[in-house]
């Protein structure tokens, strides 16, 4: 049996897209893995079924992680296990409909930040206080899922959700020095253009297909070439990576 079947891995937003094929690829390195999920209940209990179906573990969890009740209530799930939690995965993470800044409402700009930021930091306080030595944690990983938009600005499209990508590169560099001598390794991941859903929340379903000339591999990513390099991160390979962010965007 794998050592790591004792410890548990938490992938915020993990019905869909990165976050299902990052939640897979933990549990064949033999984490229980935590899917948690917002609406999508069905896809969420079906990666819970593909990864069992593997042989591995998984248990899906709902929380809109935006709400500092439903991260307790998420974290507190994880307790129930009796298993200790050494991985987290900030991924979960919203946008709206392609438009300048003139015409974004306080109310779309709020929930953006609200989801993409506060949940992340939500989400990273609760790990730290199960990870860290100090609180009887036995340390471990976790991994931010930025954007390239966090150093492109996307403008025209989604500068509200580049600038709170921007505020998770600011925020892994300094919870990583924060957290360091608890034993806590934080890294980021910054996604380029990748093939899931999220493109059709922002109303534009093909936009990797119309930028893909634009990326010097001729190609736009898959949930499982952004999943790869979130495994790594937190895997025992990446032991001495810490504060460190990976620009996964086909050379962009």
């Amino acid at each position: 049996m794998n050592k790591k079947l004792a410890e548990i891995a938490l992938v915020t937003g993990a019905s869909r897209g990165i976050g299902a094929a990052t939640a897979k690829q933990l549990a064949e390195q033999g984490f229980v893995v935590c899917v948690n999920f917002h609406k999508k209940k069905d896809t969420a209990e079906q990666v819970v079924a593909d990864i069992e179906a593997q042989g591995g573990r998984a248990f899906a969890v709902q929380a809109d992680i935006s709400k500092e009740d439903d991260v307790l209530a998420l974290f507190g799930s994880i307790d129930k296990r009796g298993l200790p939690l050494t991985r987290l995965v900030n991924n979960a993470g919203i946008l709206f409909t392609q438009s300048k800044l003139v015409d974004m409402s306080a109310d779309r700009i709020n929930k953006v930040l609200m989801a993409n930021v506060t949940g992340s930091l939500l989400c990273a306080r609760e790990a730290v206080k199960r990870m860290s030595f100090s609180c009887g944690g036995k340390g471990g990983a976790m991994v931010n899922v930025s954007s390239g938009a966090s150093r492109t600005g996307s403008p025209n499209e989604y500068i509200d959700y580049a600038a709170s990508k921007g505020a998770i590169d600011s925020f892994t560099i300094g919870l990583s020095k924060e957290v360091a001598s608890e034993g806590i390794r934080v890294n980021g991941v910054r996604p380029g253009l990748i093939y899931t859903d999220i493109h059709a929340d922002g109303g534009e379903p093909d936009r990797v297909a119309r930028l893909t000339p634009r990326i010097p591999l001729q190609r736009g990513g898959t949930p499982e070439d952004v999943a790869a390099a979130i495994c790594f991160l937190l895997s025992d390979e990446a032991s001495y990576i810490t504060g460190s962010i990976i620009d996964a965007t086909g050379g962009i």
